[in-house]
């Protein structure tokens, strides 16, 4: 499963919940001024509170943060990290 969700977690069985957090996530990443209340409400209608909701969007933010600082400076992925999607 860990190799289905690297690869393409659309690919991998994952529960409903997890798999309308990856959504969300690849959607505040590829396209941020997309986002819609929709969006969070699609989270909380599969149960994610609103502290949970928050956790997602700072991990998710923080991640998107480091990678633009690493592209932007040129640093190089180390060499057992497959090239990004």
């Amino acid at each position: 499963m860990v190799e289905a969700i690297k690869t393409d977690y659309r690919t991998a069985e994952l529960d409903e919940a997890t798999r309308a957090v990856l959504d969300f996530v690849v959607k505040l990443t590829r396209t941020p001024g997309e986002m819609k209340p929709s969006d969070l409400d699609a989270l909380r209608q599969h149960g994610l509170s609103e502290l949970a909701i928050h956790d997602i969007v700072q991990v998710a933010a923080y991640f998107n943060y480091i990678n633009r600082i690493a592209d932007g400076l040129g640093v190089d992925l180390e060499p057992e990290m497959p090239p990004p999607l």
